[in-house]
């Protein structure tokens, strides 16, 4: 290696003395502005690309690695560009211009591409995939320009330093572009109107480009030289820094699976560890150039930072147990001391684990980029040279997500995957340091590569498993690791008492305890019951336990029976539960592995039922399914006569949120009814055709052996039981939804809805309870109202008397025991509840 070469460095950050063309500053809060619109925008298309190709893990993650690569090569282009622009500013400001309105066009397509994709992927599946990638990658190769040509607008002096402060100051911008869109703006405004927030910070920054270009012409003439190309010094760490971005991006897919057990699937939990990851960029970013002059080979800094995160990295998930949930704890009572808020006591939470399980390695990876500018920056190609160190980072970072994601993790699993991660950052810096003229950054680099693997075989392979929620108590049946999320099943209880709970992504999801299969079964068979044709096909939306799959098969002349359910591992952990009838090895049922509304987008195929099991509407994603719009689609593959079944759990969001959850069903279906299923769940059935119930056809299709016995084991034994949990008509959940705004794709509020009331159930089942009358029976009604009121009035003893018991009122439920426990004889439903267990 010449000296000339060795020198590099040196002359990145202390040669040329050019007086910059503007200060640092005022370009920095531009890219503030610009960060925050980026990551708006990165999210809302996420968000909207899911409606389209389904939130299956490998589309989503084709059609992001397609925003990416447009951010790559907007770098290596815009960043050549600006080395030869003598006004790198006004350049800036036509770049933002394109971003507001491109971006908005993106988001308009989006939001309206959905079916014309879904016809376009059945003829020409390439053409339409790539024609969408492209849609989804135009305005990236704007956003990707940003940086470098802003570094070019700053001058040509300390590269290292403005670097640091120009991708800190972007950094901070992403960190508030994480934040609002779930805090504030998509409740607010909903998808399209952030878009139009998002874009207003663009414009904002372009104006501001405009007058920074207007008060500092002696900036806009400065020339850019004609040199010679990036030297082999350059490039070596342009492509060691590319290998560090496919580690990087790798560790935050398996953070993803770290901080599972002490998450929520709620949007703001995500939100928040995102913040907390650009956090640590950023801050490593500032705290580098804050100290630039300190660092007099920036390959020996290199090394080190790549290789502490790789350390840092499997230290932090070595370190994971139970201690965080205390930490987390008081956390939250601190905030909520403070603020009097769940939602910010929540927060709190989160951020906790998000510090401790990313912020110390973001931080050492933020301040690599820095270091790495002056080392691969000429002075007098800094547009360019900057450009191509983004590109590369980021074009790594692509192939590191898809080869964790859909190579290592599911083969792996997350701990030994983080360990090969870790060794590999070492290795990174072992390269980074044999560049170095000190030897003492080659020993540390290599004592971090054996205190790696040292670390990596004492870590047990199922540490994150042993952290699950329910695992301490229970006993771990199932767990699976997969690019799509944890998949775990858990066993608590003993001898009859002994059940089962499926865990996704950490979170409690069913289980096949008896309440779950008292709701999960009549999610089935009920729709069936009353259904005023002849039903023969049904489609289920989650297979979940399998529990309501499997209810399909009690009822006889079905002949096609689907199952649309994300997640191979739940599949998998199906034959655990009991109470399924075989749903796993039932070769009647037809399983396809796919996103339940992209099943409806991408067939044709037209049904009599569609029952929907998915997750609580509040999880993140989930609303996908709850929509105005997702009904619209659904009625759309219905039969004539056909029927869409919608659970409707009753304590995971508020009061206010389940009104609207209502409004959006009944916006679509202008029959409407609703049915008790289980003391914590609803069942909500709407046809575009009248659904009349009809006691004689009811009569005779409980009749039916299979089917009468199904729902005897879970209490419902007999046609007047069943119609005892009818609760209301359309007209009734008109009156109860009110003037409460339907969930739209648009505008998808229970997403972001404040956070859950502690016993919130004591005030919706109430007020829906409250809407009961008599099922219309029409003609042969009489002959089972007394019976129906004596189901009813048992039933309504059980529901007052557990209500008085979540109020804290134990009398009451003392009370009501003796009559409870004799209705309890011939109801299993009851019994279970009267035994006294914990296990929903």
């Amino acid at each position: 290696m010449s000296s000339s070469l060795r020198n590099m460095p040196a002359q990145a950050s202390a040669g040329t003395r050019a007086r910059p063309a503007v200060g640092l500053w005022a370009p920095a809060g531009l890219l503030v502005f610009s960060g925050a619109a980026a990551l708006i925008f990165q999210i809302l298309w996420i968000k909207q690309l899911s409606l389209i190709v389904g939130v299956e893990v490998h589309a989503i993650a084709v059609a992001v690695s397609a925003f990416f690569f447009g951010l790559a090569l907007g770098s290596a282009w815009l960043g050549r560009l600006a080395d030869r622009s003598a006004r790198p500013l006004r350049l800036y400001a036509g770049i933002e211009l394109g971003v507001a309105l491109l971006a908005l066009g993106v988001t308009w397509a989006l939001a309206h591409g959905g079916p014309l994709f879904a016809r376009a992927e059945q003829a020409w599946s390439w053409l339409a995939w790539l024609a969408m990638l492209a849609v989804v990658a135009i305005p990236p190769i704007l956003m990707g320009g940003t940086l470098p040509v802003l570094l070019r607008a700053c001058g040509a002096g300390q590269v290292g330093r403005a670097g640091g402060v120009l991708y800190a100051a972007n950094t901070a911008g992403a960190i508030a572009g994480a934040l609002l869109p779930a805090f504030v703006l998509i409740p607010a405004y909903g998808v399209f109107g952030t878009a139009c927030v998002a874009a207003g910070l663009n414009l904002a920054a372009a104006a501001g480009a405009w007058a920074l270009q207007r008060q500092a012409p002696a900036a806009a003439r400065e020339a850019s030289a004609d040199v010679q190309a990036l030297s082999s010094e350059a490039w070596l760490a342009i492509g060691l820094y590319s290998a560090a971005g496919a580690i990087a991006m790798g560790y935050e897919v398996l953070w993803s699976q770290m901080v599972v057990p002490f998450m929520s699937t709620r949007t703001f939990a995500f939100s928040v560890v995102l913040a907390v990851y650009l956090a640590g960029l950023a801050l490593g970013a500032a705290l580098y150039a804050r100290w630039e002059r300190r660092f007099r080979d920036p390959w020996r800094i290199f090394a080190l930072l790549i290789a502490g995160a790789g350390v840092a990295a499997l230290l932090e998930v070595a370190l994971l147990g139970p201690w965080l949930i205390d930490a987390q704890s008081l956390a939250e009572a601190a905030v909520r001391r403070w603020s009097d808020s769940g939602l910010a006591g929540m927060s709190a939470r989160f951020a906790v684990v998000a510090a401790v399980v990313v912020l110390v390695p973001t931080l050492l990876l933020g301040a690599a980029f820095p270091a790495v500018l002056r080392i691969a920056v000429p002075p007098a190609r800094r547009g360019q040279g900057a450009g191509l160190v983004l590109a590369g980072n980021t074009l790594g970072g692509i192939a590191g997500t898809l080869v964790v994601a859909f190579v290592l993790l599911p083969r792996l699993g997350t701990v030994r995957s983080l360990v090969l991660l870790a060794a590999a950052a070492c290795a990174i810096g072992i390269a980074a340091a044999w560049r170095s003229p000190a030897p003492m950054a080659r020993a540390v680099s290599v004592a971090l590569l054996g205190s790696v693997l040292i670390l990596g075989w004492a870590l047990p392979s199922d540490h994150l498993a042993r952290l699950l929620p329910g695992a301490k108590d229970g006993k771990l049946v199932f767990y699976e690791e997969s690019q799509g999320g944890t998949v775990a099943v858990v066993e608590r209880g003993a001898g009859e008492r002994r059940f089962r709970r499926l865990y996704i992504q950490g979170v409690s999801n069913s289980g096949d305890a008896m309440p779950s299969l008292r709701y999960m079964r009549l999610q089935a068979l009920l729709p069936l019951i009353v259904h005023a044709g002849e039903p023969r096909s049904a489609l289920v939306i989650g297979y979940g336990t399998g529990i309501t799959a499997g209810a399909l098969s009690r009822y006889p002349g079905l002949d096609r029976r689907v199952v649309a359910e994300l997640l191979p591992g739940v599949l998998r952990a199906g034959a655990l539960f009991q109470g399924s009838f075989g749903a796993a090895d039932d070769p009647g049922l037809d399983r396809r592995l796919r996103d339940g509304r992209r099943e409806l987008l991408a067939s044709q195929e037209r049904y009599d039922l569609i029952t929907l099991e998915p997750p609580p509407p509040s999880a993140a994603g989930v609303v996908n399914l709850y929509s105005r719009d997702f009904y619209q689609l659904a009625a759309a593959r219905l039969n004539p006569q056909g029927v869409v079944a919608q659970w409707l759990p009753l304590p995971t969001q508020n009061l206010d949120d389940t009104r609207a959850l209502v409004a959006s069903f009944i916006a679509v279906f202008p029959h409407a009814t609703l049915w008790t299923t289980e003391l914590h769940e609803m069942l909500l059935i709407g046809s575009l055709q009248p659904m009349p119930l009809d006691a004689g056809r009811i009569t005779g299709r409980m009749a039916q052996p299979r089917l009468r016995q199904a729902l005897a084991d879970v209490g419902v034994g007999s046609p007047a039981a069943l119609l005892a949990t009818w609760v209301t008509d359309r007209e009734g959940l008109a009156r109860f939804a009110g003037d409460a705004p339907p969930v739209t794709d648009d505008r998808p509020a229970i997403e972001y809805a404040a956070w859950v009331r502690p016993r919130e159930i004591v005030r919706t089942l109430p007020a829906l309870l409250a809407l009961r009358g008599e099922p219309p029976l029409g003609a042969d009604g009489p002959a089972l109202s007394a019976e129906v009121e004596n189901e009813r009035g048992a039933l309504d003893l059980f529901y007052r008397s557990a209500l008085a018991a979540y109020r804290g009122n134990r009398e009451e439920w003392a009370g009501n025991a003796g009559a409870l426990a004799q209705l309890a004889q011939a109801n299993p439903y009851l019994r279970w509840f009267m035994a006294g267990t914990d296990s929903r």
